[in-house]
């Protein structure tokens, strides 16, 4: 019912959804891909500052989330997709230029999703030496390397949500496109795209 009493129009759900491919279609969908990226970052964010401010902050599952939030925002700036570029950053409204931050957290990421080296700590081989000189074994130190701070990935969680709202109103944009071009079809040629199965939900 509306505010006088009338009954609201039903939206219909659609019985058939077919798969656009065209220029416009390719656009939303790597619009949509960066958007769903940057919400998994934030989430990411979030999880990591409740588990920083725990008594006991389990270091596995801090370096599990940062690591995560580190290769999702880096997916988000891929020169393969195209779709946010370093110049999308001084379009965002924030306090300070993040540039000198993106640059740190893309370095960061190198240095967490590396094949070859421990981010986690580093490893000195020395000689025990008893009171005469003499050697008398062999002694491991391991350095650990700094973990993350809740100020950084507060910074980094600002710096995601500031550009999903970017995108989103790309994505807007590029929704009335692709719904104009698929307005231009006729029924037929709409008919002899391919199906996509939506999976019913809860």
């Amino acid at each position: 019912m509306d505010g006088n009493g009338a009954a609201a129009p039903q939206v219909d759900t659609p019985n058939t959804v077919r798969r656009l491919d065209g220029a416009e279609a390719v656009e939303l969908a790597g619009l949509a891909a960066v958007f769903e990226e940057l919400q998994y970052v934030l989430r990411c964010c979030e999880h990591l500052v409740a588990t920083l401010a725990s008594p006991n902050p389990d270091p596995v599952l801090v370096e599990a989330l940062w690591t995560g939030a580190l290769l999702g925002y880096a997916r988000c700036f891929s020169a393969r997709t195209a779709v946010l570029t370093e110049a999308d950053l001084g379009r965002l409204e924030l306090d300070a230029d993040p540039t000198a931050f993106h640059e740190m957290m893309r370095k960061l990421r190198d240095h967490y999703a590396s094949r070859h080296v421990n981010p986690r700590e580093a490893f000195t081989i020395g000689a025990a030496q008893s009171n005469d000189g003499h050697p008398t074994g062999v002694a491991i130190v391991s350095t650990p390397r700094p973990s993350v701070d809740d100020a950084t990935v507060r910074l980094l969680g600002r710096i995601a949500y500031a550009l999903s709202g970017l995108l989103d109103a790309r994505m807007q944009e590029s929704q009335q496109r692709v719904s104009a071009a698929a307005g231009e079809m006729s029924a037929a040629a709409l008919g002899r795209l391919p199906l996509m199965h939506l999976s019913p939900t809860a």
